[in-house]
């Protein structure tokens, strides 16, 4: 029985691009660019496997969020050659992010979330951009993204609800960065943006602190901080 769970899944060219949901002419035009490994040869028939299937998978997440072919394959490159893992942020789409990415085999993943690295889980972290896949490696985009969330999941929140808060996060965290660019644009230029930047993060730290800080301080109280006060009575 072990060794049958241990074979890996084959596809012929038709089987693979009904699998990862694209054209047999974009199957062949990836193959051409390299961006897929090249398939394992049966005399005139390519077969593929699940490391082929990851790849198109990641590359259709990294195209939703608007990478560039090009910039897709520098990336594969990247996995190939065994680029170390702290120079891919650009190619995640980073820009001079001061995250850290961290790259993980399947199996260290799934240390990290002690059982909730489900395929629905894993499809969601794919959308959301936290993770891009490449065969049977993983690269996180974030190592103190990484470190809170399966933090989170140890205390007994559910991944889901995990990446389903981010998703709200990512949505608030968009509009912060808009309103802070616009504000540093609009009076001293495009070029003053990455210099102001720890600025705009300690406003942000500072005020959500704060924020929480008042919020626990209202649920505290109770509701007997928020009743009308008793009349007094005049004294005779």
């Amino acid at each position: 029985m072990e060794a049958e769970a241990a074979v890996t899944r084959e596809y012929r060219t038709q089987e693979l691009a009904e699998a990862a949901g694209i054209p047999v002419r974009t199957l062949r035009f990836y193959r051409e660019r390299k961006l897929l490994p090249p398939p394992r040869r049966e005399g005139r028939i390519a077969w593929y496997d699940d490391q082929h299937l990851a790849r198109l998978r990641t590359i259709a997440a990294l195209l939703e969020r608007g990478h560039t072919l090009g910039g897709i394959a520098e990336l594969t490159a990247a996995f190939e050659k065994g680029r170390d893992v702290g120079q891919l942020g650009e190619l995640l789409g980073m820009g001079w992010s001061e995250e850290t990415p961290v790259r993980l085999t399947p199996e260290a993943l799934a240390d990290y979330f002690e059982g909730e690295a489900t395929p629905e889980n894993l499809a969601a972290s794919l959308d959301l951009g936290y993770l891009a896949a490449d065969g049977e490696e993983i690269v996180h985009v974030s190592r103190r993204l990484l470190d809170a969330s399966s933090a989170l999941v140890r205390e007994g929140v559910p991944l889901a609800a995990v990446l389903e808060t981010g998703r709200l996060v990512r949505e608030h965290a968009d509009a912060l960065a808009a309103l802070f660019t616009e504000l540093i644009t609009a009076r001293l230029g495009e070029e003053a943006v990455a210099r102001l930047r720890p600025l705009a993060k300690s406003v942000v730290e500072a005020e959500l602190t704060m924020a929480m800080d008042r919020l626990h301080q209202r649920r505290n109280a109770g509701p007997a901080a928020h009743a009308p006060a008793e009349p007094q009575t005049p004294s005779s």
